[in-house]
């Protein structure tokens, strides 16, 4: 069982400066405490994400760390140009000594996409073609393609990744036909979905994996999940409450500016959202078990915690960090391939 982080890098209403560095910090404490990967949401215009340039961010990241590994969950495709978008992939990869994860998306936010004039309606087939592109050019000295948005005759690959033939891909699995996709391309996979839905999602990998790679050791499933870890329940649930409004109001910014409904939708209360096991809060031994359970349940192999959110303070998102780290992580560690039908 591995361990990984997710991160909006949402507003938390101080200076900008200082909350990369808290950010920065942050990462430095998963990196020391043996966290897998760090994987970190790209979002525009808005207070859910102050890292509209991955890449920026993720450059920092890879110098103030020796061994997380790390990347974008999602790229968001429409917004690249593929040519751009493969040197700058491999230039982390090469300049982090191969730690960079992959992942691609068409977008989930059609007001974001508008903003920059891309068509939201045209997002999945350049998509599609953009991410062909990407990968021929990671894996060839030379990028020739022809289709509908994108045309490359002879054009020299100076740069390469240096993972080969290129770094781990990673993709948002939200349905039972995306995880099946996802298997037959041995793809590493993670839901944020409540757990009722993820269990339908995973079994469909799951079955999907048997009939395409046999006994092969499955690839990662990830399990995303807000975690606030106190030294006592009521400690950990009074900062989860005060931490996530302030990010909630965020998270559906967008939405009230233009009046379109939300993708994948929250409660507004930390309460309703661990309802709905999105949330966990508690002392260690309470997010321990209640990991175990969920573990169980989906079939999920690869824990992923939102742990820095909304109003959180870096000495809080630390502690509470720390004590996962300290308590959670060695039990959880142990817990083998869940036997999933």
């Amino acid at each position: 069982m591995d361990f990984g982080i997710f991160d909006h890098l949402d507003c938390a209403g101080r200076p900008l400066p200082e909350f990369y560095e808290d950010r920065l910090k942050i990462a430095e404490a998963y990196d020391r405490a043996g966290f897998y990967a760090y994987h970190l949401a790209e979002h525009h215009s808005t207070p859910l994400g102050m890292a509209p340039s991955p890449n920026v961010f993720l450059a920092a990241l890879a110098q103030r760390t020796r061994r997380l590994r790390f990347g974008p969950m999602v790229f968001v495709v429409p917004l690249y140009h593929p040519l751009r978008l493969i040197s700058e992939i491999c230039m982390l990869d090469q300049m982090s000594g191969g730690r960079l994860e992959l992942s691609f998306g068409r977008g989930a936010s059609p007001v974001e996409l508008a903003f920059f004039g891309a068509d939201p309606t045209t997002a999945q087939e350049i998509y599609n073609e953009a991410v062909e592109v990407i990968l021929n050019g990671l894996t060839h000295k030379t990028l020739d393609f022809h289709g509908k948005h994108f045309s490359f005759d002879n054009v020299p690959m100076e740069l390469s990744p240096l993972q080969k033939p290129h770094p781990p891909i990673w993709y948002g699995a939200h349905a039972p036909d995306s995880a099946a996709r996802a298997a037959r391309k041995a793809l590493n996979i993670i839901n944020l979905d409540p757990t009722d839905h993820i269990r339908g999602t995973v079994a469909s990998y799951r079955k999907t994996w048997r009939e395409t790679h046999g006994d092969a050791p499955s690839p990662k499933i990830g399990l995303g999940r807000f975690i606030v870890v106190g030294e006592t329940d009521a400690q950990a649930m009074r900062l989860a409450r005060r931490a996530y409004r302030p990010w909630f109001d965020s998270f559906i910014y967008l939405s009230r500016l233009s009046g379109r409904a939300q993708t994948h939708p929250r409660p507004e209360e930390f309460e309703p959202l661990m309802a709905r096991g999105q949330g966990l809060a508690g002392s260690p031994a309470t997010v321990r078990d209640l990991l175990a359970a969920q573990l169980a349940e989906t079939g999920c192999n690869y824990v992923v915690g939102q742990f820095a959110f909304g109003d959180m303070t870096l000495d809080e998102a630390l502690h509470s960090i720390e004590l996962f780290a300290s308590e959670v992580m060695p039990a959880l560690r142990t817990i083998g391939e869940p036997a999933v039908v």
